[in-house]
């Protein structure tokens, strides 16, 4: 059985336990081990993950006979009726099983619920997944750099969709 559900705090560690299976294999050959350490420590201990709840993050979860598989982090109103879709991680032993294209059609249905006219992100410029997004229907609007402390910055692609 197969469900996308909405998870409350005492279930973060299956965000936290997806992202560090995940993280090695997307983020290995286009950023240093100390980064990905780094951002790890920074953005996925429990704390900082219980904060973003705090803020209006809503983490969704992907399960498939109780074992989750990926997840999505989204924020309504983040900009003027938009939705960021500030996460999307499937495992990635379930790449090419459209877990991700559910994952993301249910950030668009997300979208719509809370009255949104658009849905946003930001990938990492070296990232495949950039292909994955273009096949969802969304565009490169612009780059952007955020300096995340430490030295570090996130070089990132900032892509859009309009939804109906």
């Amino acid at each position: 059985m197969q469900e996308i559900r909405l998870i409350g705090c005492d279930e973060l560690v299956h965000v936290q336990d997806i992202v560090y299976r995940t993280w090695p294999d997307t983020y290995g050959k286009i950023l240093s081990r100390q980064q990905i350490d780094y951002m790890l420590q920074l953005f996925y201990n429990l704390p900082a993950l219980e904060k973003s709840m705090e803020q209006d993050h809503l983490y969704h979860v992907f399960f498939e006979d109780g074992i989750p598989l990926g997840f999505i982090d989204v924020q309504p109103n983040t900009l003027p009726e938009a939705l960021k879709l500030h996460k999307l991680y499937v495992l990635p032993d379930n790449h090419g099983k459209r877990i991700g294209k559910q994952l993301f059609q249910k950030a668009e249905e997300i979208a719509k619920v809370h009255g949104m006219k658009r849905l946003y992100l930001n990938v990492n410029r070296s990232n495949n997944a950039i292909e994955f997004y273009r096949a969802m229907g969304l565009q490169v609007l612009k780059e952007e750099d955020v300096d995340i402390g430490n030295g570090y910055l996130m070089e990132d692609f900032v892509m859009e969709k309009i939804l109906d």
